[in-house]
Order: C-alpha cells, then structure tokens, then sequence
C-alpha cells in the first residue's frame, strides 16, 4: 500500500470528462495555465474519462470557480492512493484526517464500463465511510469543501476537494428522468443546462420564446411546461399533444431566415449545422435585440474541438461587448452530460442598473 501527501510546492488537479474529451481537456487546461502563467502539464489516457493537470508553479484552483467546458467536476488533489488493501478506510484515514473537515462525500468512478462496474462496490464503502466521518466530525454541513473520493479501479485513486459553494453533482453526471409526454429525448439537455448554469431547471425568467429548428418539440416542450410561451419554428411537424395541451405555437419557417415580430425573451436553438453559422446567427439574434438571452447547442468539430469552440465563444463575446447599451455580455458554456458531439452555450445580456 502507498499514500502520500502532495507536495505542499506543486498542485493536482483532477478533472473527469466524457471518455473520449480527454485531449480537449487537457487543452483547455493547457490554455487556461497559458493564460494564468501556471508550468505544469496534464496526464491524460485516451477514453480514461478523467485528466489530472500538475502544476510545478502557480496554481489553476481558480478554475473551479469559473468552471471548464469539457470538465464535468474539477477537484484539487490532497494525496494520491495506490495498492490500498480491503481495509480501505484505515488506509485513507490519514488522508482524510489532513485534508477535512468536508460538507459532503462524493464517491466517484471513471465514466467508462469498467469504471461503471464500481458502483455497486461504492455504495458499499459510502455506507461504511459516511458514518465514520460523521462521527469523528470530518463530515459536517458548514464545511467549506466537499470531499472527492476517486476511484480509478477498487484499489487506486486519488483523494481531493472542492469548494463548498460551488455547485456540483457527484462525478458530474446528472441522471434525468424523461417524461413520458416529453416529446424527444433532446428535452434533458435544456434541464441539465438549466441545472449546470443556474442551479435549478426553474431558474429561466421568461415568459416569451422561440425555438428554431424545433421539430418535434423536445426544447418547446421543456419551456411550456414552464409557463413560457413558445414559437416552434420549423418546416417539420412538432408532436401533436405539445400543440394541444401546452402554450406551442408551430410556425412553419427555416431556421436562419425565420425573424420575430417582435422582441422575446429567450431565443433556443438545437440544429445541425456547422457550429459557426449556428454562432453567428445566435450573435444576429443577440445584438439585433430579437432575444434578451439565448440557449444553443454547437456541434463540435472533429479536430481542435476546445481550440474551434473557444474562438467561436471569443467572437460572440467580442460581438456582444460592441452592444454595449445592452448590457454586460454573460456567457455559459458546457459539455453536458447529455450532450454528445455537441457544446451546450448561454449568452445573455447583463444590466447592472
């Protein structure tokens, strides 16, 4: 059995990631440490699901706040566990012990079919570690962190915290239950981006919509049940009870030639095209004054995926600062859970006044 400490002069980060995005987050990571002038280099195995960024100087913690595209969970390692016996507990105790006191314990796994197979050993150790913790006071709600168990297989992982106050859930993967009524399975990627952005699926202050390209009516259907009024623009036919029973009004129309008579609330956008004329029209949209905010999806490029998304997300920033009358450009960006080859994207305009 080994464990040990980090060096108190370097710093680890692990991030988990849909398996394949492991070399779009190591450049993500990459260009952030550029950015803040941080040495270090990411670890990463190709379908792993997970990267883990050592910093020789400086530290990338301030990301966590911030949060990462590709990152679904972004923790700062205390130490890392390798060969621990069945007595893992015992093994860990003194990591735990140095890094706690922690609000919450998440116990999380590669999301890959062998990292999958853990769960069942997980929920076993959760019942034995939690009380434990409980009892000696290194797991109590005011705590500042939540503590990061990872477990690469059942006997190697690292040991890790975040902050508190930022929102996460465990090993970043939001399992959603679809509706029977809902009409496309598409509907839990506008839930789950809700979640991630803003804490809660009815955080949306709106009352108008449109949705372009909104055949069969999966983002339609997850703004009505809001109480939002929706305009479904598009040439194919959107499920029918979302007509009957919910405030869906179908307007036959091409996605980008489409215009609104007047200004709503919220324009969303789920097509397939190439990412940058989705941007740009999300931009049109934006700075023409047609939407106050807008939720869009980019299909991603099979190359450079991190690099062509940050460059199309600079120039919408770049676009929106021109306006500036219309407020503080605020944009969101994420891989969902939900989401496959594909970003999932707010932008909205922010008053201070």
């Amino acid at each position: 059995m080994h464990s040990d400490l980090l060096n108190s002069q370097s710093e680890t980060l692990l991030a988990l990631c849909r398996p394949g995005f492991e070399a779009d987050l190591a450049a993500e990571l990459n260009f952030h440490a550029a950015d803040q002038m941080v040495a270090g280099y990411p670890r990463a195995t190709a379908n792993s699901g997970y990267v883990l960024w050592h910093s020789q100087q400086g530290s990338l913690a301030s990301l966590q706040e911030s949060g990462l595209i590709f990152a679904r969970t972004l923790s700062v390692c205390e130490g890392e566990f390798s060969d621990i016996g069945d007595d893992r507990i015992s093994a860990l105790w003194p990591l735990l012990e140095a890094a706690g006191p922690f609000s919450e314990l998440y116990l999380e796994h590669p999301d890959t079919n062998e990292g999958r197979e853990l769960q069942r050993f997980l929920r076993g150790f959760r019942k034995a570690l939690e009380p434990r913790l409980k009892k000696v006071g290194l797991l109590r709600r005011q705590a500042k962190q939540r503590l990061h168990l990872f477990f690469s297989d059942s006997h190697n992982g690292w040991v890790g915290a975040s902050p508190s106050a930022v929102p996460l859930v465990e090993g970043g993967v939001l399992r959603l239950r679809l509706p029977a009524e809902a009409p496309s399975r598409s509907a839990l990627k506008v839930e789950e981006a809700l979640i991630r952005f803003f804490g809660s699926a009815d955080a949306l202050n709106a009352k108008t919509a449109v949705d372009l390209g909104a055949a069969p009516g999966g983002w339609s259907w997850q703004l009505a049940r809001r109480g939002i009024r929706v305009q479904a623009v598009d040439h194919g036919k959107m499920a029918p009870r979302l007509l009957d029973e919910y405030p869906v009004q179908h307007v036959y129309g091409d996605a980008f030639t489409w215009r609104p008579r007047s200004k709503v609330d919220l324009v969303v956008c789920d097509v397939v095209d190439k990412p940058a004329r989705t941007l740009q029209h999300m931009e049109k949209w934006l700075t023409q004054g047609w939407a106050t905010a807008a939720l869009f999806n980019l299909k991603l490029p099979m190359k450079r995926r991190f690099q062509e998304t940050w460059q199309l997300l600079e120039k919408l920033t770049a676009a929106m600062e021109r306006m500036d009358h219309l407020g503080e450009p605020v944009i969101k960006a994420a891989h969902l859970y939900y989401d496959r080859e594909e970003i999932t994207v707010w932008a909205s305009f922010h008053r201070s006044y």
